[in-house]
């Protein structure tokens, strides 16, 4: 360990969980978003940093990453340098939107809420804010992240916003004043009074930027003459995507955000919006993320899908009738096991960091055609480093792979092995995943691929929509369970704590095997193997190569999964409500087709956002279980189960159940749940549990009862 580290170590783990608890809300998840993509070490740039309270929390948090927060204000500067001091911290005064540092001199460059001041205080230009993304550009680092947080602009078109009477007088004053900075006679601008609906609320034709400009500013009203002069939005989702990609930057992360407590709090019930065809509208994401890599000139930024010639080899389709209800269920084979490996080593003090791959390429995913809130995947993801293993045992397969894949030699390996077992999407996927972790030697090398990343910062990034891969979050929290260390507070949004009517039964986790499957020669029209070209593109659009993919897709529904949790929370415990259901992926590996599960539904074709899938939901949690939602909240962010095969996306949720009829599901105390954790081979209910042990658990400071490796 460098003697800078040791400096700066803030002594153990359990003061490395103070300050992150004691950091509020906003600061840690603006960190977790950027944790999936900083490096623990180099220099990176915090631009616009205001108070610099957001430089110096991530200062605090990677003591090997030098941090430089910049910021056009010399006051600020001078004053964040008196305020926040440690060895790994430095201020500067400079302007974003130009050359700040040498070029290629950062490994990172961070962007949160500051770019829309670069074009509201030039006359509202936004090409202002493509000019510094350039500059930016330029100072980055071969392999480094451009990180940008801010707020996001809609596509274009009019929408009919409808607001209460409390909110008039400010619109009135809001579309007078808006872009104030410009002389009078261009400020603001005109909308349509529609009158009032049955409510009394007014009916306003606007254009849907300008109608998000104001949701996003009407509840800041203290601060109104400073607000009014700024414009929040800028480029649409797109827009920044297609900026990215002509800078050279491959698009690692591209989602809008939605803070729950402003969700909540400021736009429930405060307005309602719908399309020019009176279609009700989803809410507007309160802030977006991009991440982007810079890359060479002759590497691709992108994957753009052409048809496949040639029928599908690798994975083959199999169908199975139950023996009892005769029931016939498609299920897509992968040949050999998944080994995922997770290199790590630990600080002196406790702090733990993994080797994962970055920017690794799945393509397969871009062919997921709509997402339920604007998620748009990108073909270069994080994720372990993976295997097919095939006659060699497990720890020769594992050495040959770091080797051959990440640079990592035997040398360098201290301690080797095995976890869980587990099936990452056993609806339709025949496919075993075996966890392999590695302790390597803290001083090691590894290839330019492979990046060093904090656990702690990663595991948090999949709670707010920051790392789409939910078996690397898995795999880190698996190895923080055997090596006692515990995982840190929850970012994300939580059931509310009340009491149940109805008391729960405690039911029985062991049950009989059972072996209902048979196989059978017609399909039951649910699941499609298709071959399909992936052209790598580069920054100019051309093509570089091209590889041939085989993927699994639902026929008739889409490749859009909600998992559900059902809890109850009764005599301060919460409870969680699961279904024994046969699988054959379960019986092929285990040759028992029982399988606990949580309930989920892939969603129908109609079903195109949150609200209507949630509908949908309601309906479907009724009529399959007998049960009413009291409470819903999101498990963090979606993620994609098995990349590699296919484009399918879940959308992890826990629901509190105000009503269940008695025997639709079983009942079983979540802290049981999480003792029995390596038990539990469903991939989705593994990852369903890990989230809402960490939402709702009341010891944050106690693992259940595991043993040490």
């Amino acid at each position: 360990m460098n003697i800078l580290y040791e400096r700066q170590d803030r002594g153990d783990l359990e003061a490395y969980s103070r300050y992150l608890a004691n950091m509020d809300a906003a600061m840690r998840q603006k960190v977790a978003l950027t944790a999936a993509h900083l490096p623990c070490q180099g220099r990176i740039a915090d631009m616009g940093m205001g108070s610099g309270s957001g430089s110096h929390a991530l200062a605090a948090l990677y003591p090997r990453l030098q941090v430089v927060g910049v910021d056009v204000n010399p006051t600020m500067v001078e004053t964040a340098g008196r305020q926040y001091q440690l060895p790994n911290l430095s201020f500067r005064v400079g302007d974003i939107a130009r050359p700040c540092f040498e070029p290629g001199s950062l490994d990172g460059i961070v962007n949160s809420s500051v770019l829309h001041h670069v074009t509201s205080y030039n006359g509202y230009v936004y090409d202002r804010a493509a000019q510094a993304l350039e500059a930016q550009v330029d100072q980055l680092a071969m392999g480094g992240c451009l990180i940008v947080r801010d707020f996001l602009a809609p596509e274009p078109g009019q929408v009919e916003l409808r607001i209460p009477q409390s909110l008039e007088s400010l619109w009135i004053l809001f579309a007078r004043q808006f872009r104030a900075l410009l002389p009078e006679d261009q400020r603001g601008f005109g909308y349509e009074d529609r009158g009032e609906d049955e409510r009394g609320w007014r009916r306003l034709l606007v254009e849907r930027r300008l109608a998000v400009e104001f949701l996003l500013r009407k509840d800041y009203t203290q601060d109104w003459e400073q607000e009014i002069q700024e414009e929040y939005t800028y480029f649409t989702q797109l827009e920044f995507e297609q900026h990215f990609s002509r800078l050279g930057l491959r698009v690692l992360v591209s989602t809008p955000l939605y803070n729950p407590w402003i969700v909540e709090n400021r736009f429930e019930g405060q307005f309602t919006w719908f399309d020019l065809a009176g279609q009700p509208l989803d809410f507007p994401p309160t802030n977006y993320l991009i991440v982007g890599e810079k890359v060479e000139a002759s590497q691709g930024v992108t994957y753009r899908g052409r048809p496949g010639q040639n029928a599908p080899k690798f994975l083959r389709l199999s169908s199975y009738q139950h023996r009892v209800t005769q029931k016939v269920y498609d299920l897509v084979c992968r040949p050999h096991p998944t080994v995922d490996v997770l290199p790590h080593f630990l600080s002196p003090s406790g702090n733990l960091t993994v080797l994962v791959r970055h920017s690794y390429p799945r393509p397969i995913v871009t062919e997921l055609p709509n997402s339920l809130d604007g998620l748009r995947p990108s073909p270069y993801v994080v994720e372990p480093i993976t295997a097919v293993q095939g006659e060699d045992p497990l720890g020769e397969t594992v050495e040959k792979v770091l080797e051959a894949r990440a640079g990592i030699g035997p040398r360098s390996i201290q301690r080797l092995w095995s976890g869980n077992v587990h099936y990452p999407s056993p609806g339709g996927i025949r496919e075993e995943v075996v966890a392999c972790y590695v302790e390597v030697d803290p001083q090691v090398r590894p290839d330019p691929s492979i990046r060093a990343l904090d656990a702690h910062q990663l595991l948090r990034s999949a709670q707010v929509n920051g790392l789409s891969d939910h078996r690397l979050e898995m795999h880190i929290f698996g190895l923080m369970r055997q090596l006692e260390i515990d995982p840190g507070p929850w970012l994300a949004d939580a059931l509310i704590a009340a009491e149940s009517d109805w008391a729960p039964t405690h039911a029985c986790w062991e049950v009989a095997r059972a072996r209902v499957f048979l196989p059978h020669s017609e399909s039951a029209d649910f699941l499609e193997v298709r071959s399909r070209g992936f052209e790598q593109i580069d920054s100019s659009g051309q093509p570089l190569n091209e590889v041939h993919l085989e993927y699994v897709v639902p026929r008739h529904l889409q490749s859009l999964t909600v998992a559900l949790l059902p809890m109850l929370f009764h005599q301060q415990r919460w409870w969680v409500g699961l279904d024994l259901e046969d699988l054959p992926a379960a019986q092929a590996f285990s040759g028992s087709s029982r399988h606990w599960i949580a309930p989920a539904w892939r969603l129908p074709g109609q079903q195109r956002s949150m609200d209507q899938a949630r509908s949908w939901l309601d309906e479907a949690l009724g009529r399959e279980y007998g049960a009413a939602i009291a409470d819903w909240a999101p498990l963090g962010g979606p993620y994609f189960p098995t990349p590699g095969l296919t484009p399918e996306l879940v959308y992890p949720v826990a629901v509190r159940l105000r009503m269940i009829e008695p025997g639709r599901l079983e009942f079983f105390p979540l802290e049981e749940l999480m003792d029995r954790w390596e038990e539990i081979s469903n991939g989705h209910l593994r990852c369903l549990l890990l989230r809402a042990w960490l939402a709702h658990r009341t010891e944050p400071s106690c693992w259940p009862n595991v043993a040490k490796a």
